[in-house]
């Protein structure tokens, strides 16, 4: 489970969706036709699913508010399907349809009562989750996401305490569904910018650097020039982390 509490996730979220159409916002409609920085999806494929994961995530905050089990897709192909269906859309409504399903699933989310952001509802992956693990979903989804728009954004620009929980969420998640023994605890001293983290994994790697570019190779495999392996050995390669 991340860190933070529900009040930090809904900030998060309100925090990243902002991001996230700070960073699309100077994005010219003919460069989303081209490549994202995820292989295989266009501009209109990344923007096509941050708007579905919204209106899917509704789906769960609806379930948690009255009770009745709305999966987040009907089925396990859905997803795709819906991705690819609003690829096709026009890029001027592809720009309205994210913000149109955030605010969808602001509304969703602000209708459970304080009681029910416990009540259990169950993901894409198939986890059963409380429902204050919504917002924390949705906050993964648009900082992350903005910085695989093209020309997108940096995972530097994060908040530091949203940084820190999705660490150590990405790090959970290696360690317990891909079985990879590595172990971080973050440093507030390693770095000169106040602000770093260090790894190690059985067989004596150590990886050292700062928070955001941890948090990048954790979640997005990518090395870069601010991480550091100590033993003579290299970063290991990372699978796809959702």
């Amino acid at each position: 489970m991340t860190e933070g509490t529900t009040s930090d996730y809904l900030r998060w979220m309100t925090e990243g969706h902002e991001y996230f159409l700070s960073r699309l916002k100077p994005i010219r409609d003919g460069e989303l036709e081209g490549p994202s920085r995820l292989p295989g999806w266009t501009g209109r494929h990344l923007l096509s699913h941050v708007g579905h994961n919204a209106r899917a995530l509704a789906r769960l905050a609806h379930w948690a508010a009255t009770g009745e089990p709305t999966p987040m897709y009907p089925s396990p192909s859905a997803r795709a399907e819906e991705i690819e269906t609003g690829a096709a859309w026009p890029t001027g409504r592809l720009r309205e349809f994210v913000v149109e399903e955030q605010d969808q699933l602001t509304d969703a989310l602000g209708r459970i009562a304080e009681a029910r952001w416990q009540a259990p509802v169950v993901t894409a992956q198939g986890r059963t989750v409380p429902a204050s693990t919504i917002p924390w979903l949705r906050s993964r989804e648009v900082w992350v996401h903005a910085c695989d728009l093209p020309s997108g954004g940096d995972f530097a620009d994060f908040p530091h305490a949203f940084t820190d929980a999705l660490i150590a969420d990405a790090l959970e998640r290696r360690r317990t569904v891909q079985s990879i023994d590595l172990d971080l605890d973050l440093d507030l001293d390693v770095v000169a910018t106040g602000r770093g983290a260090r790894a190690g994994e059985a067989g004596g790697l150590r990886v050292e650097g700062p928070a955001p570019d941890v948090a990048r190779w954790l979640t997005r495999g990518e090395e870069s020039p601010g991480l550091r392996a100590f033993g003579a050995v290299p970063l290991p390669e990372l699978p796809p982390w959702l």
